[in-house]
């Protein structure tokens, strides 16, 4: 079975990382990683990962050729939220359609549905609910995570998930970056948006259930 290419948008961020590395250990798919700088790209390259060079605030149709399936794991960390978050991917999304992607699956955030819940984070998440919203609309299949507050620790490969948690806790990067790869297959979650923290039950198991 020849493997399906997976474009990461976000490849060099802490969560980004993780689902490289998971996606180099896959029988299905093989990673390339989007990048924005040359230097980065040599970094990936050193380890074996195909990349390529793209800007969320540039055209990215040449960057996103060749893609059967994306991963939008890319912040701006607060920084360019309108332009990164928000309107980068509108543009990766766009770029997605044109490329004719399978598959397009979106790391969002808990709270992307109700900014008003945090001040602080508030533009953060109105930004993330709007690029959730062009996703939805763009006819492309897709799937949409919305994890709570990202933490460092160890991945357990459990977690709980549901289409509203009421409540706001955590969940470690390696939990969210393995639910963003296990939703890559077609016949997972397709279409839907989704909340996780971590659980009790094993990821392959809860987003197929």
């Amino acid at each position: 079975m020849k493997k399906k290419n997976v474009l990461v948008a976000g490849a060099n961020g802490s969560t980004g990382r993780i689902i490289i590395d998971i996606l180099k250990e896959s029988e299905k798919y093989q990673p390339i990683a989007m990048l924005r700088k040359q230097e980065q790209k040599e970094h990936f390259e050193k380890e074996n990962v195909a990349a390529v060079l793209g800007d969320l605030e540039e055209d990215l149709n040449e960057t996103v050729k060749g893609a059967n399936k994306v991963i939008f794991a890319a912040g701006s960390g607060g920084k360019k939220v309108i332009e990164v978050d928000q309107e980068g991917a509108k543009r990766f999304t766009d770029a997605a359609k044109n490329a004719g992607v399978e598959k397009f699956v979106m790391l969002s955030s808990m709270g992307a549905d109700n900014p008003t819940i945090s001040k602080e984070l508030e533009g953060y998440l109105r930004a993330k609910g709007n690029a959730d919203d062009y996703l939805r609309k763009s006819g492309l299949d897709y799937t949409i995570v919305r994890p709570g507050a990202l933490t460092d620790k160890d991945g357990s490969g459990k977690i709980q998930l549901k289409e509203k948690l009421e409540k706001q806790e955590s969940i470690s990067r390696a939990n969210v970056a393995r639910t963003l790869v296990e939703v890559l297959d077609d016949d997972v979650k397709q279409n839907q948006i989704f909340e996780i923290l971590d659980g009790e039950t094993p990821i392959e198991k809860a987003v197929r259930s």
